[in-house]
């Protein structure tokens, strides 16, 4: 096998001193733009990959490395979006971000967790499982800067970046309850998942703003995924007396409480108002257009990337707590 080229070699094509390919490739010390791409061609050349984690270790914390991104489901737009804004933020930063999908699953958190320690990075954003995800606890006690985004842990001094999850659900059932609704359905998340209680509980405060009673039965308590969004929906529409309106708590959800509307041909909105949680790129060209509460989820990446990187170079800063407020769009199909 043919030995990999070193970075003696890369200085030897290069023909300049072996500090030089080291101060650019950290991107460290003065060294001219011209001089840089002679050792950037070489290294091309040479097909020379720098020891990333050789390389964090031997740099001064907040010099540029990597940081790791673990998000539960990349096929929700919210979470795709949070991840382009702690992209770009990291780019700017000259950090790389590796990017990790858990799927809702226990294990599979804790498998990406325990790659990216492995990997050396410099802090780690995540929507945690749950409230009471001991992982993620044990990570702040080891030292790892982390930031919670979208969820929260309990008892725990941690940074977060969240959306008011109760405005925007009272402001979404406030308008259904405006428009003359009485029987309005919700099918929300886990109740030990911050976002899915706060917009369980915005549900709440506008039926108690009205002096509406709360029927029980109209309450979908499931997880933010589309087979959620299908079971409930039938659920609720195979009632005796089915709800006037839907309040579906994710995109996802949505996703899949519009496949049965359409699958039953209930017309929306006159058998069924609809009002959807996280604003999707196609909701304004669905026939009817679709009401939506809409995340700054992009500001949700860019502030969390933000705090992690200020995390990374302070660690004994008392724990932030941004909350980004949402807007609902009222389009047709409420």
């Amino acid at each position: 096998m043919k030995p990999k080229p070193s970075l003696i070699d890369v200085a030897k094509r290069a023909n300049v001193a072996i500090s030089t390919v080291s101060r650019t490739i950290s991107g460290k010390g003065k060294i001219s733009e011209e001089t840089q791409e002679i050792v950037r061609k070489a290294m091309r050349e040479l097909g020379y990959k720098p020891n990333r984690v050789a390389r964090r270790l031997r740099s001064p914390v907040g010099s540029g490395g990597l940081i790791g991104l673990i998000i539960p489901n990349i096929q929700n737009p919210f979470f795709a979006d949070v991840a382009r804004g702690v992209e770009d933020t990291a780019y700017l930063q000259k950090y790389a971000v590796l990017l990790c999908n858990y799927d809702e699953n226990e294990q599979k958190q804790q498998f990406y967790l325990d790659v990216l320690q492995s990997e050396s990075v410099d802090g780690i954003i995540i929507p945690p499982l749950n409230e009471d995800d001991p992982a993620i606890r044990q990570l702040v006690r080891s030292g790892l800067p982390v930031v919670c985004v979208d969820r929260s842990v309990t008892n725990c001094d941690i940074d977060r970046v969240g959306v008011d999850n109760r405005r925007g659900a009272f402001d979404a059932v406030q308008h259904l309850i405006e428009r003359g609704h009485r029987r309005i359905g919700i099918i929300t998340g886990p109740r030990n998942s911050s976002t899915g209680r706060g917009r369980l509980q915005g549900y709440r405060d506008a039926h108690e703003l009205a002096g509406i009673p709360i029927e029980e039965e109209l309450i979908c308590i499931g997880e933010f995924k589309e087979q959620c969004g299908r079971e409930q929906t039938a659920r609720l529409l195979d009632m005796r007396k089915p709800p006037t309106a839907l309040f579906t708590c994710s995109s996802l959800t949505t996703i899949g409480a519009l496949t049965i509307i359409a699958e039953r041909k209930v017309r929306i909105p006159e058998q069924l108002a609809l009002v959807g949680f996280d604003d999707m790129q196609l909701a304004d060209v669905y026939t009817p257009p679709l009401s939506m509460v809409s995340q700054p989820a992009y500001d949700v990446g860019r502030c969390a990337a933000e705090l992690l990187f200020k995390r990374i170079q302070h660690t004994k800063i008392p724990p932030t707590n941004i909350v980004l407020s949402p807007r609902l769009i009222v389009r047709k199909s409420s």
